[in-house]
Protein backbone atom coordinates (compact mmCIF):
# COMPACT_ATOMS: atom_id res chain seq x y z
CA UNK A 1 0.00 0.00 0.00
CA UNK A 2 1.13 3.99 -0.46
CA UNK A 3 3.07 4.97 2.59
CA UNK A 4 0.92 8.34 3.00
CA UNK A 5 3.03 9.91 5.91
CA UNK A 6 6.33 9.09 3.54
CA UNK A 7 4.71 10.95 0.73
CA UNK A 8 3.34 13.80 2.68
CA UNK A 9 7.16 14.30 3.87
CA UNK A 10 8.52 14.20 0.73
CA UNK A 11 6.20 17.23 -0.47
CA UNK A 12 7.24 19.07 2.68
CA UNK A 13 10.27 18.61 2.60
CA UNK A 14 11.04 19.34 -1.46
CA UNK A 15 7.84 21.45 -2.69
CA UNK A 16 7.66 24.92 -3.31
CA UNK A 17 4.69 27.56 -1.40
CA UNK A 18 2.32 26.39 -4.23
CA UNK A 19 2.73 22.73 -3.58
CA UNK A 20 2.81 22.95 0.15
CA UNK A 21 -0.41 24.80 -0.13
CA UNK A 22 -1.60 22.15 -2.81
CA UNK A 23 -0.90 19.67 0.10
CA UNK A 24 -2.87 21.18 2.67
CA UNK A 25 -6.21 21.37 0.47
CA UNK A 26 -5.78 17.58 -0.33
CA UNK A 27 -4.62 16.41 3.40
CA UNK A 28 -7.38 18.80 5.17
CA UNK A 29 -9.55 20.60 2.56
CA UNK A 30 -7.45 24.18 4.01
CA UNK A 31 -8.46 27.03 1.95
CA UNK A 32 -5.04 28.36 0.72
CA UNK A 33 -4.07 32.00 0.94
CA UNK A 34 -5.46 34.40 -1.57
CA UNK A 35 -1.48 35.08 -2.45
CA UNK A 36 -1.03 31.25 -3.39
CA UNK A 37 -3.90 31.38 -5.92
CA UNK A 38 -3.20 34.94 -7.37
CA UNK A 39 0.63 33.28 -7.96
CA UNK A 40 -1.55 31.14 -10.74
CA UNK A 41 -4.05 33.47 -12.01
CA UNK A 42 -1.63 36.45 -12.57
CA UNK A 43 -0.28 34.06 -15.88
CA UNK A 44 -4.04 34.59 -17.04
CA UNK A 45 -4.23 36.00 -20.66
CA UNK A 46 -6.53 38.46 -21.26
CA UNK A 47 -8.61 35.89 -23.56
CA UNK A 48 -8.85 33.50 -20.44
CA UNK A 49 -6.04 30.88 -21.29
CA UNK A 50 -2.70 30.65 -19.74
CA UNK A 51 0.26 30.58 -22.19
CA UNK A 52 2.84 27.47 -22.68
CA UNK A 53 5.56 29.66 -21.13
CA UNK A 54 6.14 32.32 -18.50
CA UNK A 55 7.17 34.97 -21.18
CA UNK A 56 4.54 33.45 -23.50
CA UNK A 57 1.71 35.80 -25.16
CA UNK A 58 -0.18 33.01 -26.76
CA UNK A 59 -2.62 30.75 -24.78
CA UNK A 60 -2.28 27.50 -24.85
CA UNK A 61 -4.92 24.94 -23.97
CA UNK A 62 -2.37 22.35 -22.55
CA UNK A 63 -1.03 24.60 -20.48
CA UNK A 64 -4.47 26.07 -19.43
CA UNK A 65 -5.85 22.47 -18.84
CA UNK A 66 -2.32 22.28 -16.34
CA UNK A 67 -3.51 25.25 -14.19
CA UNK A 68 -7.00 24.27 -14.18
CA UNK A 69 -5.54 20.99 -12.49
CA UNK A 70 -3.37 23.30 -10.48
CA UNK A 71 -6.82 25.23 -9.12
CA UNK A 72 -8.64 22.06 -8.55
CA UNK A 73 -6.08 20.70 -5.91
CA UNK A 74 -6.41 24.08 -4.25
CA UNK A 75 -10.11 23.91 -4.19
CA UNK A 76 -10.40 26.34 -6.86
CA UNK A 77 -12.10 25.11 -9.75
CA UNK A 78 -14.15 27.73 -9.96
CA UNK A 79 -15.15 31.53 -9.43
CA UNK A 80 -14.11 34.23 -12.47
CA UNK A 81 -10.80 32.75 -13.53
CA UNK A 82 -11.98 29.13 -14.07
CA UNK A 83 -14.73 30.90 -15.90
CA UNK A 84 -12.78 32.91 -18.08
CA UNK A 85 -10.79 29.73 -18.61
CA UNK A 86 -13.74 27.43 -19.77
CA UNK A 87 -15.38 30.41 -22.19
CA UNK A 88 -11.97 31.00 -23.90
CA UNK A 89 -11.67 26.83 -24.34
CA UNK A 90 -15.33 26.45 -25.78
CA UNK A 91 -14.40 29.56 -27.97
CA UNK A 92 -11.38 27.79 -29.70
CA UNK A 93 -13.19 24.74 -29.99
CA UNK A 94 -13.12 23.99 -33.38
CA UNK A 95 -15.94 22.87 -35.86
CA UNK A 96 -15.54 19.82 -35.44
CA UNK A 97 -15.06 19.20 -31.79
CA UNK A 98 -11.71 19.05 -31.47
CA UNK A 99 -9.31 21.34 -29.60
CA UNK A 100 -5.57 22.13 -31.63
CA UNK A 101 -3.25 24.54 -29.96
CA UNK A 102 -2.40 27.30 -32.20
CA UNK A 103 -0.08 27.57 -35.03
CA UNK A 104 2.00 30.17 -33.60
CA UNK A 105 2.60 27.24 -30.65
CA UNK A 106 4.02 24.82 -33.14
CA UNK A 107 8.04 25.68 -32.85
CA UNK A 108 7.73 25.40 -29.13
CA UNK A 109 4.75 22.32 -28.76
CA UNK A 110 5.80 19.10 -27.16
CA UNK A 111 4.71 16.21 -29.07
CA UNK A 112 1.14 15.72 -27.37
CA UNK A 113 0.18 19.01 -28.23
CA UNK A 114 1.65 19.55 -31.95
CA UNK A 115 -0.70 21.99 -33.76
CA UNK A 116 -2.10 19.59 -37.10
CA UNK A 117 -1.16 15.87 -35.79
CA UNK A 118 -3.94 13.58 -35.19
CA UNK A 119 -2.76 12.31 -31.99
CA UNK A 120 -2.50 15.68 -30.53
CA UNK A 121 -6.06 16.49 -31.68
CA UNK A 122 -7.55 13.59 -29.71
CA UNK A 123 -5.24 13.90 -26.81
CA UNK A 124 -5.91 18.04 -26.38
CA UNK A 125 -9.78 17.14 -27.44
CA UNK A 126 -9.79 14.67 -24.53
CA UNK A 127 -7.95 16.56 -21.52
CA UNK A 128 -10.34 19.75 -22.69
CA UNK A 129 -13.27 17.70 -22.55
CA UNK A 130 -12.29 16.35 -19.34
CA UNK A 131 -11.51 19.40 -17.92
CA UNK A 132 -14.97 21.29 -18.65
CA UNK A 133 -16.86 18.19 -17.38
CA UNK A 134 -15.05 18.27 -14.01
CA UNK A 135 -15.76 22.06 -13.56
CA UNK A 136 -19.25 21.56 -14.62
CA UNK A 137 -19.49 18.89 -12.10
CA UNK A 138 -18.20 21.52 -9.46
CA UNK A 139 -20.37 24.21 -10.45
CA UNK A 140 -23.70 22.06 -10.50
CA UNK A 141 -22.92 18.49 -8.73
CA UNK A 142 -26.22 17.67 -8.64
CA UNK A 143 -26.82 18.37 -12.72
CA UNK A 144 -29.77 20.54 -11.28
CA UNK A 145 -29.53 23.00 -14.05
CA UNK A 146 -28.31 22.85 -17.83
CA UNK A 147 -24.85 22.59 -18.14
CA UNK A 148 -22.83 26.20 -19.33
CA UNK A 149 -20.67 24.46 -22.09
CA UNK A 150 -23.39 21.45 -23.06
CA UNK A 151 -22.92 21.82 -26.33
CA UNK A 152 -19.36 22.09 -26.67
CA UNK A 153 -18.86 19.21 -24.14
CA UNK A 154 -21.48 17.22 -26.48
CA UNK A 155 -19.71 17.66 -29.57
CA UNK A 156 -16.29 16.74 -28.00
CA UNK A 157 -17.62 13.55 -26.44
CA UNK A 158 -18.97 12.62 -30.20
CA UNK A 159 -16.01 13.12 -31.84
CA UNK A 160 -14.03 11.40 -29.69
CA UNK A 161 -16.39 8.30 -29.40
CA UNK A 162 -16.10 8.13 -32.88
CA UNK A 163 -11.72 7.97 -32.49
CA UNK A 164 -12.37 4.64 -30.26
CA UNK A 165 -11.37 1.50 -32.15
CA UNK A 166 -14.04 -1.45 -31.60
CA UNK A 167 -11.84 -3.07 -29.67
CA UNK A 168 -11.74 -0.01 -27.62
CA UNK A 169 -8.26 1.24 -27.84
CA UNK A 170 -7.20 4.97 -29.34
CA UNK A 171 -4.95 6.15 -31.86
CA UNK A 172 -3.36 8.57 -29.64
CA UNK A 173 -1.13 8.81 -26.39
CA UNK A 174 -1.64 6.88 -23.42
CA UNK A 175 -2.94 9.99 -21.41
CA UNK A 176 -6.09 9.98 -23.85
CA UNK A 177 -7.35 7.25 -22.59
CA UNK A 178 -8.25 7.73 -18.96
CA UNK A 179 -9.45 11.41 -20.19
CA UNK A 180 -11.31 10.31 -22.67
CA UNK A 181 -13.20 7.89 -20.02
CA UNK A 182 -13.91 10.83 -17.92
CA UNK A 183 -15.10 12.74 -20.70
CA UNK A 184 -17.32 10.00 -22.19
CA UNK A 185 -18.37 9.08 -18.79
CA UNK A 186 -19.58 12.90 -17.96
CA UNK A 187 -21.56 12.58 -21.44
CA UNK A 188 -23.09 9.68 -20.74
CA UNK A 189 -21.54 7.47 -23.45
CA UNK A 190 -20.94 4.79 -20.54
CA UNK A 191 -20.30 2.01 -22.63
CA UNK A 192 -17.52 3.65 -24.50
CA UNK A 193 -16.24 4.90 -21.26
CA UNK A 194 -16.03 1.42 -20.26
CA UNK A 195 -13.89 -0.08 -22.99
CA UNK A 196 -11.40 2.55 -22.58
CA UNK A 197 -11.20 1.59 -18.70
CA UNK A 198 -10.88 -2.47 -19.57
CA UNK A 199 -7.89 -1.19 -22.08
CA UNK A 200 -6.40 0.70 -19.81
CA UNK A 201 -6.55 -2.06 -16.77
CA UNK A 202 -4.74 -3.99 -19.32
CA UNK A 203 -1.79 -1.43 -19.53
CA UNK A 204 -1.25 -1.12 -16.04
CA UNK A 205 1.37 -3.27 -15.25
CA UNK A 206 3.86 -1.80 -18.09
CA UNK A 207 2.72 2.26 -16.98
CA UNK A 208 5.86 4.24 -15.66
CA UNK A 209 4.16 5.68 -11.71
CA UNK A 210 3.38 8.64 -13.55
CA UNK A 211 1.20 7.56 -15.59
CA UNK A 212 -0.47 5.53 -12.88
CA UNK A 213 -1.12 8.57 -10.56
CA UNK A 214 -2.60 10.60 -13.62
CA UNK A 215 -5.01 7.92 -14.60
CA UNK A 216 -5.74 6.88 -10.76
CA UNK A 217 -6.52 10.96 -10.01
CA UNK A 218 -8.65 11.38 -12.87
CA UNK A 219 -10.95 8.20 -12.39
CA UNK A 220 -11.07 9.27 -8.65
CA UNK A 221 -12.11 12.51 -9.78
CA UNK A 222 -14.68 11.86 -11.82
CA UNK A 223 -16.49 9.10 -9.70
CA UNK A 224 -17.03 6.46 -12.28
CA UNK A 225 -19.04 4.33 -10.10
CA UNK A 226 -17.00 0.28 -10.00
CA UNK A 227 -13.46 0.99 -9.03
CA UNK A 228 -11.53 -1.94 -9.70
CA UNK A 229 -9.39 -0.14 -11.67
CA UNK A 230 -8.40 2.52 -9.62
CA UNK A 231 -7.87 -0.62 -6.60
CA UNK A 232 -5.90 -1.63 -9.07
CA UNK A 233 -3.60 1.67 -9.67
CA UNK A 234 -2.93 2.28 -6.19
CA UNK A 235 -2.04 -1.86 -5.48
CA UNK A 236 0.68 0.02 -8.55
CA UNK A 237 1.65 3.05 -6.58
CA UNK A 238 2.63 0.82 -3.50
CA UNK A 239 4.72 -0.65 -5.14
CA UNK A 240 6.74 1.80 -7.41
CA UNK A 241 7.37 4.13 -4.29
CA UNK A 242 10.31 5.34 -3.43
CA UNK A 243 11.97 5.04 -0.27
CA UNK A 244 12.59 8.65 0.26
CA UNK A 245 8.16 9.06 0.25
CA UNK A 246 8.29 10.26 -3.88
CA UNK A 247 7.14 8.88 -7.24
CA UNK A 248 9.07 9.49 -10.20
CA UNK A 249 8.07 11.40 -12.75
CA UNK A 250 8.35 11.19 -16.50
CA UNK A 251 9.43 14.55 -17.33
CA UNK A 252 12.68 14.63 -14.67
CA UNK A 253 13.45 14.94 -11.00
CA UNK A 254 11.84 18.42 -11.09
CA UNK A 255 8.42 17.40 -11.73
CA UNK A 256 8.54 14.43 -8.68
CA UNK A 257 7.05 16.60 -6.29
CA UNK A 258 4.25 17.22 -8.48
CA UNK A 259 3.65 13.58 -9.31
CA UNK A 260 4.20 12.61 -5.69
CA UNK A 261 0.95 14.99 -5.36
CA UNK A 262 -0.69 13.42 -7.67
CA UNK A 263 -0.52 10.31 -6.05
CA UNK A 264 -1.87 12.04 -3.10
CA UNK A 265 -4.80 13.24 -4.85
CA UNK A 266 -5.49 9.66 -6.29
CA UNK A 267 -5.51 8.45 -2.66
CA UNK A 268 -7.71 11.12 -0.51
Amino acid sequence: MVDIDAAIGYVVAHGDPVERARLSYLRTGQRPDPHVLDRIVEGQTESGGWPASTDGAVSSIDATCFRLNELDDLGGLHGEPVDRALSWLATVQRADGTWQEAEELAAEAPAWAMPGDPEATLYLTTVAGFWMTLAEYEAHPNFDVPARHGRTLGAAATWVVHQIRPDGTWPSFLAAGWHAAGLLYGQQYFYESARVQLVLGDRLPDMAPADVASMAAALRRVNLGDDWLLQSARKRLGETQRTDGGWDSAEGPIFDVNTTLTVLRACR
